[in-house]
């Protein structure tokens, strides 16, 4: 068996990063009451970090794991948030009870030695 590539490494580090990112998020968004539906939900248009319900509020969380909460904010552009949207309107499309949730985008931002910055309404959706 031959090592791994240093590049191929660097991404299996991130992604397990990311991945205790979202299980910390997780954690942070239990302890404020609200209850995780879905980690890692996956569509045809794209995935959701984590779908998070607290009454009829439906937070649609993107999962950040950057040094500054300015880094994690940036690294959601325009085109990330139009391929949430989209996987949240699939989603939101199979609920039972869709007419009465509100839906809101929120980014986690998971920063060293500190506890995950939850920040709501982080962007409108197309509404």
């Amino acid at each position: 068996m031959s090592p791994a590539s240093p590049a191929s490494e660097r991404r299996r580090q991130g992604f397990r990063k990311g991945h205790r990112g979202e299980r910390l998020a997780a954690w942070a968004l239990r302890l404020k009451g609200y209850r995780i539906l879905a980690v890692r939900h996956r569509t045809k248009r794209g995935e959701i970090d984590l779908i998070a319900r607290r009454g009829d509020l439906v937070a649609i969380v993107e999962v950040k794991v950057r040094r500054t909460l300015s880094e994690a904010m940036d690294a959601v552009g325009p085109v990330a948030r139009r391929r949430i949207e989209a996987a949240a309107d699939l989603w939101l499309a199979r609920q039972r009870d869709h007419g009465r949730l509100s839906l809101r985008f929120d980014i986690v931002a998971v920063l060293p030695w500190r506890w995950p910055v939850h920040v709501p309404h982080a962007w409108q959706g197309r509404g």
